[in-house]
């Protein structure tokens, strides 16, 4: 494995930071999360993700140690810390709300934890400065929280959680108080700091285009279940459900039954149409399939492309321009609607295509994802 690649999860000699083995979490009768097993390694920014209820801060707050599971047991750098309570484990969280005390000035809450560890008063100097040049705020540390603005808040909690410099930091949705700018800039600073301290960052979010611009890998979650730990390339591009490509970003499902012919198979799916010749990744039970395309992976002309097998004719029905890209809503024959995306490249004042164009939809046979049902 190459030296400045960063993959232990690769890696069979490597020892996870952390270890969910077999861990169960039950509200009464309700199963928050259920038999999940995952590592994950020092130094790696993972991203719990998925929608409201699918157990991501439960696992969060079984870390931190506010819940403890009903069964199974969860391992830190090599320790059993289901008996060890919040404040004796070497976690940190960083709270949705910021938590920050109002009376206290930035400095003071960043000095809080640090007063109560008893490390000598010049050691918290030093190391409270240290932070606030880490989080570029060293101008606002005589401030209270309320004189400065909702990013500057969420750096001073983050510098407050990093003070005692914790082999673990967890994040609960820590950008969502923020504006969109705001937060996808302050996204690519989380990555940086996290790449300075080489503390391990646990994030827990359900916000796609966030797990994916900051993780390292992203598990995506249903239910209390994993379903999906990956790379964020790899969730994208190689979803291993419906689940996970219909989660991630855009995407276009159709249904079909599929005849296997040798490394590629042949789909029928729609009455009057051409079969869709997909590529699987893994070997495909004929029988009925789902296959799932991205918008951006299908090319939208007014001509039918001669060199490609998977084209299909319609109607433009809606355009979303989205500044970089416009995607195109198309209605087939049948009435099913296709999405597909092409970048505004260049300056126009008027799109190749309008509402109500004919136009064709193609894409190549590895462009696709064929799953089974």
């Amino acid at each position: 494995m190459p030296q400045n690649v960063f993959e232990p999860w690769n890696d069979p000699a490597a020892k996870p930071l952390i270890r969910f083995q077999n861990v169960t979490k039950r509200f009464g009768d309700f199963t928050a999360v259920d038999d999940l097993s995952i590592d994950i390694y020092e130094r790696e920014f993972f991203a719990l993700l998925g929608p409201s209820g699918c157990g991501k801060t439960t696992m969060m707050r079984m870390l931190a140690g506010f819940e403890t599971p009903t069964s199974g047991t969860i391992w830190l750098d090599g320790q059993d810390i289901s008996p060890i309570p919040p404040n004796k484990r070497s976690v940190n969280m960083m709270f949705q709300s910021y938590a920050l005390f109002p009376h206290l000035t930035v400095y003071d809450n960043i000095a809080f934890g640090l007063k109560r560890s008893n490390m000598p008063k010049d050691q918290i100097d030093a190391r409270v400065k240290e932070m606030l040049r880490l989080v570029q705020i060293e101008r606002f540390g005589s401030r209270k929280p309320e004189q400065i603005s909702g990013g500057q808040r969420q750096r001073v909690a983050l510098a407050r959680a990093l003070a005692k410099a914790p082999k673990l930091l967890l994040l609960d949705e820590p950008l969502s108080a923020l504006d969109k700018k705001l937060r996808q800039d302050t996204q690519f600073e989380l990555m940086d700091i996290q790449e300075k301290t080489g503390t391990t960052f646990v994030v827990v979010t359900h916000d796609q285009e966030e797990a994916m611009t900051v993780a390292s890998r992203v598990a995506v979650m249903d239910q209390g279940k994993l379903k999906q730990v990956d790379t964020p390339g790899q969730i994208y591009e190689a979803p291993n459900s419906i689940y996970v490509a219909d989660f991630i970003g855009e995407v276009n499902i159709i249904e079909g039954n599929a005849t296997a012919q040798g490394n590629t198979v042949s789909i029928v799916w729609a009455e009057g149409q051409p079969d869709i010749i997909g590529t699987p990744s893994k070997p495909i039970s004929n029988g009925k399939v789902s296959f799932a395309i991205r918008p951006e992976k299908i090319a939208i002309t007014a001509d039918k492309p001669a060199d490609r097998h998977n084209a299909v004719q319609g109607r433009v029905l809606d355009i979303a321009y989205l500044g970089n890209v416009s995607t195109y809503h198309v209605e087939l024959p049948g009435g099913m609607i296709i999405k597909a995306q092409a970048a505004n490249s260049r300056r126009r004042d008027s799109r190749p295509f309008t509402w109500d164009d004919e136009v064709w939809l193609s894409w190549t046979d590895t462009a696709g994802i064929v799953l089974d049902r």
